[in-house]
């Protein structure tokens, strides 16, 4: 999954161009997710104390879930980083399209009104401009200023250019393969044009999911799960180098082996 984030102040044109980004990739034919960030301290999503989904809440329940004739919502008793809330998308989604997300490493189009705007949102995962400013300007940093509501087209080829697939963000003392000081800086110099996705050496080959969520794991994991593995798989009939290897495990059948493994002994 490819993942696109639009930041900018209120009224700089961010929800327009995120419209017009996500109507476009539709058109061509991917699947896309969307995420509003919002900057609100007493925003909820169920405002209303005596409703029955917040009585839930109130009574210690961490997930809840409003299943209504037309929409299904799901409400977090707390607030989740912005790899969690990836995480629930990735592996179901092409695209994911995230509005006003500018803590996390991720490739950022930046709105506004101003140049002075402009230079308060800018970043170094930014690779373009659009929103009201870019109707004005042809480009910022040496960045191109794209105009969402008359060449949507142009900006989503830019956008299918520039970002990636997903890369991991682990803490900078997890990893450090790729020989950067961490995966976010790792992020810049790829948006930067100085390093390619493909040098990112985690979760290649091998891929680890816990009741549907991919798990990232840094280098030296994969490595031993990769052997672990190939030990047992390869003095197998039916091996042969080069294939694809797939296991599933359930934890309530290897529950239920240990205990009559127990009660034998």
């Amino acid at each position: 999954m490819k993942v696109v984030s639009v930041c900018g102040i209120s009224g700089s044109g961010k929800t327009t161009t995120i419209e017009n980004i996500i109507s476009e990739l539709c058109r061509r034919g991917y699947k896309v997710g969307s995420v509003k960030d919002i900057h609100f301290e007493q925003f909820t999503i169920d405002p209303v104390e005596t409703s029955n989904t917040n009585r839930h809440r109130r009574a210690g329940a961490s997930l809840v879930t409003a299943r209504g004739l037309f929409e299904t919502d799901i409400l977090h008793q707390s607030r989740l980083s912005v790899e969690e809330i990836i995480d629930i998308y990735d592996g179901k989604y092409d695209w994911l399209v995230l509005e006003g997300v500018d803590d996390a490493p991720i490739p950022t189009i930046v709105t506004a009104h101003t140049h002075e705007d402009l230079k308060d949102k800018w970043s170094d995962m930014a690779f373009a401009v659009s929103g009201r400013l870019s109707a004005e300007i042809d480009e910022y940093m040496g960045k191109p200023a794209i105009d969402a509501t008359t060449n949507i087209g142009e900006l989503v080829d830019l956008i299918e250019l520039k970002v990636y697939d997903r890369l991991p963000n682990f803490p900078p003392e997890c990893c450090g393969a790729c020989g950067m000081p961490s995966c976010g800086d790792f992020a810049e110099a790829v948006i930067a044009g100085q390093r390619h996705r493909k040098e990112c050496v985690a979760n290649k080959g091998i891929e680890l999911h816990i009741n549907g969520k991919r798990i990232q794991m840094v280098p030296f994991v994969q490595q031993i799960l990769t052997n672990a593995v190939l030990g047992v798989a390869s003095e197998l009939i039916g091996y042969e180098k080069g294939c694809d290897i797939e296991i599933k495990l359930t934890n309530h059948h290897l529950s239920e082996q240990a205990k009559y493994s127990a009660a034998d002994k």
